[in-house]
């Protein structure tokens, strides 16, 4: 099954536990082959894997060697002459690490000159982005940072769904309105919100009414589960299935996206 799901979402939300659990939810059902793609700065999607640290994921954008063999230039370069249309297929399978039928890639960040800059760093992430989205049948779930960054208009209109996570607060709920002006700005056609940490109808209400005209996907309660094993460094819910109903309901209606395109 081919999926392409991004989610985003201000900082503190929740967004990295949630696109693990939902990762895990589908490879759950073994018939589904999901990568799941961590592209915010701040990489720690691997933790909420469960991918020990004993494992170290070195990010794409910092495989020199690589860079240099599939661009033709050394990364940290700017301008001069160099391949725009690298060699990515085989990066999936060989730099990623899997966890219960779960690929995590790191796609890591361009140190110099921006994210936008024309180099071999951004143009690798840039055509294995192009690649992952466009290409491969399987579920790919992304862990974007909040300005989406890694993802383009050649791509966009192959994104399934940007997810916007949000709670109750009043920055996070301003927050998904740039959000999902930025996810317009690129193209995505189908923008929802999932309400995460929410302790009843009051805080369901309050999400829903202060984001009019938005397509929600769920609403997720304040799990204690996730606040011990955060303190303890383990990933929540070792067994997946007995996470929250809520939270398979939710991958569900992610994957009939798949069916109505």
């Amino acid at each position: 099954m081919s999926l392409k799901i991004a989610v985003g979402g201000k900082g503190g939300v929740g967004k990295t536990t949630i696109t693990s659990l939902l990762a895990r939810c589908l490879a759950a059902e073994k018939t589904n082959r999901v990568i799941a793609i961590d592209a915010d700065p701040v990489a720690n999607l691997a933790a909420g894997l469960g991918i020990p640290e004993d494992q170290p994921i070195t990010p794409i954008s910092e495989l020199s060697e690589l860079i240099h063999e599939r661009t033709g230039a050394k990364p940290g370069t700017m301008g001069g002459f160099f391949t725009l249309n690298p060699k990515v297929d085989d990066i999936p399978d060989r730099f990623s690490r899997e966890r219960d039928g779960v690929k995590l890639l790191v796609m890591g960040t361009v140190q110099s000159g921006g994210s936008g800059c024309i180099c071999p760093e951004s143009t690798i992430l840039k055509a294995l982005m192009n690649h992952l989205v466009l290409y491969r049948q399987e579920i790919v779930i992304m862990d974007m940072e909040a300005g989406i960054e890694h993802l383009g208009r050649a791509t966009s209109g192959s994104v399934d769904a940007l997810v916007v996570v949000v709670n109750p607060g009043a920055r996070s709920r301003a927050a998904a309105g740039k959000i999902r002006k930025l996810g317009q700005d690129i193209g995505i056609k189908r923008i929802v919100v999932l309400g995460n940490r929410v302790k009843g109808i009051d805080d369901e209400e309050l999400i829903r009414s202060s984001l009019p005209g938005y397509e929600i996907l769920g609403f997720l309660p304040e799990m204690p589960e996730i606040i011990i094993s955060d303190r303890d460094g383990v990933r929540p819910f070792e067994n997946i299935n007995d996470a929250p109903k809520a939270l398979f309901d939710i991958a569900q209606k992610l994957v009939a996206y798949s069916i109505d395109k």
